[in-house]
């Protein structure tokens, strides 16, 4: 066999090898990846208005009535949430809410006169605001 066929022969070998290798499995997803629907219903909201949630729809600060992509409270709404914390927001109104592993809301109780859903995926606004409300403020 003449010198060169050797570095042939290796190479053919070497590549032979190497596409017979399997890889490794993919570890399965973190359980903070998973996105779950979450519907925003905030149809009761009177005058209709604009809403957001900060990094996942379009932001209402920088509205302008004409060109916005922002969503408003005159149609349910269904984003794709990871478990994590969020805020809904109006012009008049925000609050904190939580998305737990389980694909669940959660949020403070003493928001229960103003918004519903706690344990399931739809999350209902009923107030353009807070008031009345005689408590402390728990978030």
């Amino acid at each position: 066999m003449a010198p060169g066929a050797w570095w042939v022969l290796a190479a053919l070998l070497g590549l032979i090898a190497l596409s017979s290798v399997q890889p490794a499995a993919a570890a399965p997803p973190s359980i903070y990846a998973k996105e779950y629907p979450i519907t925003v219903d905030a149809t009761a909201l009177t005058p209709p208005t604009w809403w957001h949630v900060p990094g996942k729809t379009p932001a209402i600060m920088t509205l302008d009535p004409d060109s916005t992509d922002a969503l408003r409270t005159t149609t349910p709404y269904e984003l794709k949430l990871k478990p994590g914390s969020y805020r809904f927001g109006t012009f008049t109104f925000d609050f904190p809410f939580v998305v737990t592993l389980d694909g669940a809301l959660d949020f403070t109780p003493s928001l229960d006169q103003c918004v519903s859903g706690r344990g399931t995926q739809t999350l209902t606004i009923t107030c353009s605001r807070t008031q009345p409300y005689g408590g402390q403020r728990d978030y």
